[in-house]
């Protein structure tokens, strides 16, 4: 394939057999599988999750999304009795939240009477806008955090059709930072004593937020890839993360991020996060600290200034997620990795297994 042709959607899609998509996680959380792939080489090797321990070197800095999934579904009732649900986006005020609704006839002006359960309760949203499609601003009566987790329901990607008996199985272990409305999945793998085994081991752990939307979910749509337009989500990389990342790299360990959202992170806070343009690179610190929205769009062609290693899962086609990995990984790699996964078995998406990008 030439070059010209990776900028092209239809480069990005691939068939995958229903049955490869996982319904549910696999217990515990570190018997998935883990497919490593070493970018030098091209080798890939196939693990058990738990077994990464083996690819990691003492004074290497492992980069966790600590955001936490909200309870972002609600039910509501229209004035006329039909019934409303809601997914609550994106967070403009306490009380005021973008919302993908599910319902005709939500205008502006109407005001919604929200549900527990099947009743009525006294807590209203009122329409102050329209968006894209199914996106309106909503005002809440109350705001949402004090009510949200007694009357919200955990929401779960439309590709997952079971039930999740237990919610905390769509967190991560280390879940913080409630914002956002899917989980950063390459971070559910991990245990408590799996992540007790690394830090015996010498790995350290840092932590960032990036509060994720259902952009991640969004495909790509327009046929040059370029043209997709990334929705803006609110990240931050603190001064003593910032601090961590800067002095691994002068003592020469590897700064690995835990999902495609770290890489965000740490590629906006390289370019943006220092104070200086996107095309300089700073001689003396990796990254500098960084609040604020993020919407950093990476395809093949990026060049990659924070990160080295990366740990992930397999991602829908068509999606941001997918062009990420491939910018990281080479197109070609990535192509031969996703077809070895559909031969060997693996499990794709959410609940799936993952892959260890060296």
């Amino acid at each position: 394939m030439e070059p010209k042709d990776l900028l092209s959607l239809e480069a990005y899609d691939y068939e995958l057999p229903p049955d490869r998509i996982a319904q549910e996680p696999v217990e515990p959380r570190d018997a998935s599988r883990l497919m490593v792939v070493d970018r030098a080489t091209g080798r890939i090797e196939h693990r058990i999750f738990r077994e990464i321990v083996a690819y990691l070197r003492p004074g290497d800095l492992l980069v966790f999304n600590d955001t936490r999934v909200i309870p972002a579904r609600l039910f509501a009732m229209k004035p006329t009795g039909g019934r409303v649900e809601l997914l609550l986006v994106r967070r403009v005020a306490a009380d005021r939240w973008w919302a993908m609704v599910r319902g005709r006839g939500v205008r502006p002006g109407l005001r919604l009477q929200l549900l527990s359960g099947n009743q009525p309760i006294d807590l209203h949203a009122e329409v102050e806008a329209e968006g894209e499609g199914p996106l309106r601003l909503l005002r809440f009566s109350v705001p949402p955090e004090g009510w949200l987790e007694r009357l919200g329901v955990i929401p779960l990607p439309p590709y997952i059709r079971k039930p999740l008996h237990d919610p905390e199985r769509y967190q991560t272990v280390y879940a913080r930072a409630p914002g956002s409305v899917a989980a950063p999945t390459a971070g559910l793998h991990f245990t408590p004593e799996l992540l007790a085994r690394l830090r015996e081991h010498g790995v350290r752990f840092a932590f960032v937020t990036l509060h994720i939307s259902l952009d991640t979910f969004r495909p790509i749509e327009t046929p040059d890839v370029r043209e997709h337009k990334l929705h803006r989500e609110w990240c931050i990389l603190s001064p003593e993360t910032a601090e961590q990342i800067n002095r691994t790299r002068l003592e020469g360990g590897r700064i690995v991020a835990v999902g495609t959202t770290v890489v965000r992170v740490l590629e906006t806070a390289a370019r943006y996060g220092l104070g200086c343009s996107p095309e300089d690179v700073c001689p003396w610190r990796t990254v500098g600290p960084f609040e604020g929205e993020t919407d950093l769009y990476i395809y093949p062609g990026f060049t990659f200034r924070a990160v080295d290693a990366l740990i992930t899962n397999f991602h829908l086609p068509r999606s941001t997620l997918l062009l990420l990995v491939a910018a990281f990984m080479g197109y070609d790699l990535m192509r031969r990795a996703y077809q070895t996964a559909i031969a060997e078995g693996y499990r794709f998406y959410s609940f799936g297994d993952a892959m260890l990008i060296l």
